[in-house]
């Protein structure tokens, strides 16, 4: 699986504490993607999340269906202290 990084644009404030991460789950499974982790911005309108997914099409469809942004996704590789030791 490849790595990609999505960035998401809320036009309101996001709050992570009431998402339904049980329903992303279950569609994320279905597309075939898997999300690893978010950061969401200071101002709660912005998130940049690490996904593993075969293409960008299959997290651009997740997201579609979740009814959700995907205004940006590309294609990352890991490096680093962490990924050194993988």
């Amino acid at each position: 699986m490849a790595l990609f990084v999505i960035e998401r644009n809320f036009a309101e404030q996001l709050d992570a504490e009431t998402m339904d991460y049980a329903g992303i789950r279950l569609v994320n499974d279905d597309a075939g993607v898997r999300w690893l982790y978010s950061f969401l911005s200071a101002d709660k309108k912005k998130t940049y999340c690490l996904y593993e997914a075969a293409n960008p099409e299959a997290i651009a469809e997740a997201a579609k269906r979740l009814g959700i942004p995907a205004d940006v996704i590309v294609a990352v590789e890991e490096f680093g202290p962490e990924a050194a030791h993988r």
